[in-house]
């Protein structure tokens, strides 16, 4: 009875996320309520348990892992952006053709995507574009590119997205295991809708009028410190599984460690002789920019990974796994596929939970008691460590999210930013989302059976 109706709570919670837009609530909101209605359902029908206990504080701490990561990524991009940094990257964008900055766009923000999290990478390509080349339909196939490129870049690196991020951060993949696995099927399905887009633009760019705007507090920053600003911040990101592979320290901790040397950095920059006629107030300082942080899907990773978490004490989500073993004979390709289409609908990231609740990272103890068998073999090569469950887990979860355009953060935000239509999207792009997302399942399975 108490399992039920902890499942019944998150399936009405989740329905409340999904329909956002109808109900108007905030799905923060929705995910923090449901959270604690989760857990207290939990302990009033089980009673306080040790065992309840332990499993609350353990899902908490890696849950708390996850946000303190993503509140330090965040603010290391809003850092950068906010001083000019990624001025460097429009410079480089400018083409003279439409065919031509298709191809710029889809090329960078898919490897920037792998270092930023893809809504703060859509985010900054589309404010980009806008720039570069004035309101057209052809614009609106370069945004919707700039989505499908976002969600598989990020696919593919362990701080690109948040599902990876979880899954690296719980240690199902591992930070050259995942980019090993993922890399090729990320870059087919972008390559094979870019090329079909491609045929579909002619002509040269036009670009905007009001190209020149005016300048804010970030041209207060000279060339110099803005490259600074950008290579400590970027660099930084990339660094990140090298600090944790040295120290053996938590991700979060190596995100600290480049935030305090960029916000040290920036304040030294700020105290220059050149800034001190400068109004301080005006200047992109640290604090200040602490602020910007988007709190709302702080929460909201907050409460999804915790009620994610009671269903997994429960043992509902196990049961949950076996049940899709059965039904597909355990087809990793099938099962994940399958997630993947999902994840075009529902949010990715309790999918992503959900999974990692069902199935347990197969390691040589836990094969113990079958252990040189094929069967052990086979569970270790699917989901142990770096396993074809998860890597395929990461990478259709992440990709499957661009077949429609509420799917992704990065679909919603480029939405709201270029006013794309679900139907627009849905007539002109959903169908290369599908094509590119089936042949990089199609370049995985190819890559595990016959490359790799």
């Amino acid at each position: 009875m108490t399992t039920a109706l902890i499942i019944a709570v998150f399936v009405i919670g989740y329905v409340f996320i999904t329909l956002e837009s109808v109900t108007k609530l905030n799905k923060s909101a929705i995910a923090l309520f449901m959270a604690v209605l989760c857990w207290s359902i939990y302990n009033i029908g089980f009673g306080i348990t040790p065992e309840g206990t332990a499993g609350f504080s353990s899902s908490l701490a890696e849950t708390c892992e996850i946000i303190l990561f993503l509140m330090g990524a965040m603010t290391i991009v809003e850092v950068v952006d906010r001083n000019g940094g990624f001025n460097f990257v429009k410079e480089r964008l400018k083409a003279k053709t439409k065919r031509g900055l298709l191809w710029k766009i889809t090329v960078v923000t898919f490897f920037l995507s792998a270092v930023l999290d893809n809504m703060t990478t859509a985010i900054v390509m589309v404010m980009v574009l806008n720039k570069l080349i004035s309101g057209t339909s052809d614009k609106l196939k370069m945004a919707a590119m700039v989505i499908l490129a976002a969600n598989a870049g990020g696919a593919f690196s362990p701080i690109g997205d948040v599902t990876t991020i979880m899954l690296w951060v719980k240690g199902n993949v591992s930070s050259l295991g995942i980019i090993k696995e993922a890399f090729l099927p990320s870059i087919i399905s972008v390559l094979v809708p870019a090329l079909i887009l491609h045929f579909t633009l002619k002509g040269e760019i036009t670009v905007p009028e009001d190209e020149v705007q005016a300048e804010n507090s970030e041209s207060e920053l000279s060339r110099g410190a803005k490259l600074s600003v950008l290579f400590i911040g970027v660099g930084g990101l990339l660094l990140v599984p090298v600090f944790r592979a040295l120290t053996g320290l938590p991700p979060f901790m190596g995100i600290m460690l480049v935030l305090s040397i960029l916000w040290i950095v920036t304040e030294l920059i700020f105290h220059q002789k050149r800034y001190r006629k400068v109004d301080f107030a005006t200047l992109p300082d640290v604090s200040k920019l602490l602020h910007k942080i988007d709190l709302s899907t702080i929460l909201f990773f907050l409460g999804i990974l915790t009620a994610v978490s009671a269903l997994s004490q429960t043992g509902v989500l196990k049961s949950l796994g076996e049940l899709l073993d059965r039904t597909f004979d355990g087809n990793p390709y099938l099962v994940t596929g399958i997630i993947g289409l999902l994840s075009a609908v529902i949010d990715n990231v309790p999918l992503v939970a959900s999974c990692m609740g069902m199935y347990d990272i197969a390691t040589p103890d836990t094969m113990a008691a079958v252990a040189g068998s094929a069967e052990a073999v086979s569970q270790l090569a699917t989901y142990g460590v770096d396993g074809t469950f998860w890597s395929l887990l990461a990478y259709c979860a992440g990709v499957g999210g661009s077949i429609l355009i509420i799917g992704s953060s990065a679909g919603v935000v480029v939405m709201g930013i270029e006013k794309i239509s679900f139907g627009w999207y849905l007539k002109h792009i959903s169908g290369l989302a599908l094509i590119g997302y089936l042949a990089g399942i199609l370049m995985f399975w190819l890559q595990n059976t016959f490359i790799f």
